[in-house]
């Protein structure tokens, strides 16, 4: 679904991305890992175009995503959930996921069903202000926002920071239907490892801007935890 190769990334004369090659399997729950600023969010920026890309490849369902305006890439099917969530606070919730709507390729004008099903808090507060949500709320939100596109990528950038435990439970279970029962893709951010262990199909460690080490998450060691994500 999404092939990313030989991906080179610099902030003004500071390499920040090395060599970069990371292939997101389609119906799966693909995991990257790893300690704060080694690279996991610039990665995700690069892939929506929000950062730029000084050399190597990235195909998305035969696209080359290079040659695609940021702004078009919800269109192309790619849903994007950043760190810290950026919801629109003095929107109401209806509001906030009404946005999405006009990147529907189906061009729908109304909240599909099944955002409801996946949020039933969210249709209990439609006419709330999105600044008066708790932190779990807003970002159930913010998936659903995501969702609202109707992507067949769905990007999250570490979905369960700050928020409380059993909305991370939520939040996990939620991921695992996506891909499971809905046929999703989904690229997540993740530092956590139980839910890493219970949602994920596979992992790549970043390390000082390179991939060090992937594989199925049954392959996701001790020694690698140690080695690459103990703090």
């Amino acid at each position: 679904m999404l092939s990313i190769k030989q991906l080179n990334q610099f902030y003004g004369e500071s390499h920040t991305l090395w060599d970069i090659d990371l292939e997101v399997e389609a119906g799966k729950c693909n995991c990257i890992m790893g300690r704060n600023g080694v690279g996991k969010t610039t990665l995700l920026n690069c892939i929506m175009g929000l950062q730029k890309v000084r050399q190597g490849e990235m195909i998305f369902n035969d696209q080359n995503l290079m040659k695609i305006n940021a702004e078009k890439r919800a269109s192309m099917g790619i849903g994007y959930v950043p760190q810290g969530r950026q919801i629109f606070p003095l929107l109401t919730v209806k509001e906030n996921l009404m946005i999405g709507l006009p990147a529907r390729k189906d061009k729908a004008k109304e909240i599909p069903d099944f955002i409801y099903e996946l949020f039933p808090v969210l249709k209990d507060m439609l006419s709330r202000r999105g600044g008066d949500l708790s932190g779990g709320q807003q970002q159930q939100l913010a998936i659903g926002r995501a969702l609202i596109v109707d992507p067949t990528l769905l990007i999250l950038d570490e979905p369960t920071e700050g928020i409380q435990p059993n909305i991370v439970q939520q939040i996990g279970d939620i991921i695992k239907k996506l891909t499971t029962e809905m046929g999703l893709t989904v690229l997540l951010v993740e530092q956590k490892l139980p839910i890493v262990r219970r949602i994920a199909d596979n992992f790549t460690i970043l390390d000082r801007g390179r991939a060090v080490a992937t594989g199925s998450i049954d392959e996701l060691s001790e020694d690698l935890i140690k080695k690459y994500l103990t703090v």
